[in-house]
């Protein structure tokens, strides 16, 4: 069952992204990010009303309240990275969370992966070189320099790596509580933390965003946002953490092919190699768990 719900993770997460991106050509991106997490509340709190209240501890509330700042960053980062750079691009570095997560959540939780489970990490990592592969004939380094010059790829790395602490700490606060509770409260918290911080941020366009209706745009993107949280939860109950980021990191994939059809992005075909190293990678961390 944990594959399935990843399965669902990954697709709602890369489509509420393609949305997105399509909602910041018009729109400031610190609205877009709160909107989206705003427009996610309504099927939280539904959800909210038919889960039992799990009895909580003093661990929960440490993750729960550690995890809440960390997370606001990310997104900060991550919207940042879809207005700026290719989804083709930026999306594909989120693989690298599962290679943190090798040793952060051994600290954090103390979880192993097993050799096989850990070699199809790796390879979902190897597969970001693949996507800058064009640049090797400059020299072997240089598909690693590539990445350091677009801008969204370097936010998107420092998201993937930030991910795998609010993903422990997740997995911590799941563990002494349940998956549609952490869920909703989490995003529900998140979305009243991050209020001031997005409307001051971006206080020179609130006027012209609300009269022109720019967050209608951003209320799908909500949607799907919110089927991801509750998926994304689910499927952290049921298996290891480093292995449930691994195969929700799929929505990469999907998210190269949105890049292509809405976007039009260029060099698809390097990226869609990297993206089958990716899948590889992806069969092993499932045949492995």
């Amino acid at each position: 069952m944990w594959v399935i719900f990843a399965l669902i993770s990954a697709f709602t997460l890369a489509t509420s992204d393609a949305l997105t991106k399509k909602a910041l050509r018009d729109s400031n991106e610190y609205l877009a990010a709160w909107f989206r997490l705003f427009f996610s509340l309504p099927l939280l709190v539904v959800i909210l009303l038919f889960i039992p209240m799990p009895q909580l501890d003093k661990e929960f509330f440490s993750a729960f309240f550690i995890a809440l700042p960390v997370e606001i960053i990310t997104i900060i980062l991550y919207i940042k990275a879809l207005k700026v750079s290719p989804m083709s691009l930026t999306l594909p570095f989120l693989a690298l969370t599962p290679v943190f997560l090798i040793f952060i959540s051994y600290f954090i939780v103390g979880e192993k992966v097993s050799f096989w489970g850990g070699m199809g990490i790796f390879l979902i990592a190897a597969g970001s070189y693949i996507l800058n592969i064009s640049e090797i004939k400059k020299g072997f380094f240089e598909p690693f320099k590539a990445v350091t010059k677009e801008k969204g790829s370097v936010f998107m790395i420092c998201v993937a790596l930030l991910y795998s602490f609010t993903a422990s700490f997740g997995k911590k606060a799941i563990e002494h509580s349940s998956p549609l509770f952490f869920a909703v409260t989490y995003f529900i918290a998140l979305t009243v933390l991050f209020a001031p911080i997005a409307f001051w941020m971006a206080r020179n366009d609130l006027k012209n965003f609300i009269r022109e209706r720019q967050f209608r745009g951003l209320f799908l993107p909500g949607i799907f946002y919110a089927v991801m949280a509750s998926s994304h939860m689910l499927a952290m109950k049921l298996t290891k953490v480093a292995y449930m980021i691994s195969l929700k990191r799929l929505s990469l994939i999907i998210g190269i092919m949105y890049g292509y059809f809405l976007f039009k992005e260029e060099n698809i075909r390097e990226r869609l190699l990297g993206a089958i190293l990716m899948f590889i990678g992806f069969v092993i961390v499932v045949t492995a768990s």
